[in-house]
C-alpha cells in the first residue's frame, strides 16, 4: 500500500482561536484535544481519539453511553442537541451536580 501515510490519531491543525493544552479544538470537521498552547493561525497538534475529561455544564447528570455535544460559547459539554456540535460519547455516568465528565472522542463530528 503506497498511499498510506499515517495513523492520523494526532494531527496537527491550524488554532482556530487561542487555544491550551487540553482544550478542546474544532476545525471544520476535525475535534481533538490540543497538546500544546497555541496563538490563533499557529500550528497545533491535536489528539483526535481517546477518553477524555471534559467540562460539562454542572446541572446535568449524564448516563454511560449518551451522546455527548460541544457548546462553542460556553466551552462546556453537554448531552444537549440544540445548535451544539455532536463530539462523542459519556464513557460514565456523571452526576448533577459536577464539573466535568469522561468522554469518549472518535475524532469527527457527524
Amino acid at each position: 500500500m503506497k498511499n498510506y501515510v499515517k495513523p492520523g490519531d494526532h494531527l496537527p491543525v491550524i488554532a482556530p482561536a487561542d487555544v491550551k493544552s487540553g482544550g478542546l479544538v474544532k476545525v471544520g470537521a476535525l475535534i481533538g484535544i490540543a497538546q500544546h498552547d497555541a496563538l490563533a493561525g499557529e500550528e497545533v497538534e491535536i489528539v483526535r481519539k481517546g477518553c477524555f475529561t471534559l467540562p460539562k455544564v454542572s446541572a446535568q447528570a449524564w448516563a454511560q453511553g449518551a451522546k455527548i455535544y460541544w457548546i462553542t460559547a460556553d466551552a462546556k459539554c453537554t448531552t444537549t442537541v440544540g445548535g451544539n456540535t455532536l463530539i462523542g460519547a459519556a464513557v460514565l455516568d456523571a452526576a448533577n451536580p459536577s464539573d466535568s465528565g469522561l468522554v469518549l472522542l472518535d475524532g469527527v463530528i457527524r
